[in-house]
């Protein structure tokens, strides 16, 4: 994709998304830090399900390390890696309280430094709680930038370096939304609606078509 084409494809983003917004509940940068560890490789809507009932009892660090991991298993399973997540979500919340406080840390370095928490859960929580210019890579924003040619990359990493490199800073955060709806809502995993995107004839994917 040339330069300007990128530049034409984020400014058809904007405009095809003006409203994009973070689809997962949360009251409280714990909460959202929370969340987004449940989201992996699970849809959005199950994980609201499953805070929902969650966060009526255990909304900070202090209450959830009142579970035990089997107890704090039992609310999460139906969102896949169940152990793992359950884990992590402990793990960090000592973290929180015996480094920070019991204040979620507002900066990348201080999130990835939470156990269990990598770059893209400190990306979101960073850019969505505590307002920060990031570019968390999901498996939509990966696939769409991919297939766009608005960043390749075989790794997030890679991607979210690109992605940096094309976007305006000020642009970073709205810019992770706006591609994770374009992948949800027409850049499928299977199936891509490319008849109907107004980018086909940006994207490189399409071309090769």
């Amino acid at each position: 994709m040339k330069k300007q084409d990128k530049t034409a494809a984020i400014a058809e983003l904007e405009n095809l998304y003006p409203n994009a917004k973070p689809a997962l509940n949360y009251s409280t940068p714990y909460e959202l830090l929370v969340a987004v560890v449940l989201s992996a490789q699970c849809t959005d809507e199950r994980v609201n399900k499953v805070t929902e009932v969650l966060f009526k009892k255990y909304s900070t660090p202090q209450a959830m390390l009142t579970l035990t991991q089997t107890e704090l298993e039992r609310y999460i399973f139906s969102c896949g890696f169940y152990r793992m997540k359950a884990e992590h979500i402990l793990s960090a919340s000592k973290d929180i309280i015996d480094k920070f406080g019991g204040e979620v840390p507002s900066t990348i370095e201080e999130l990835m430094s939470l156990a269990g928490v990598g770059k893209k859960t400190a990306n979101v929580v960073y850019s969505v709680a505590f307002g920060g210019a990031a570019i968390a890579v999901d498996t939509h924003v990966f696939r769409v930038s991919n297939r766009l040619g608005l960043a390749k990359g075989k790794t997030p990493l890679e991607v979210e370096s690109g992605l940096q490199k094309t976007i305006p800073k000020e642009l970073w955060s709205k810019a992770h939304h706006w591609l994770i709806y374009h992948g949800r809502q027409v850049c499928h995993s299977q199936r891509p609606d490319c008849a109907h995107c107004t980018m086909n004839g940006l994207c490189d994917y399409y071309k090769k078509k």
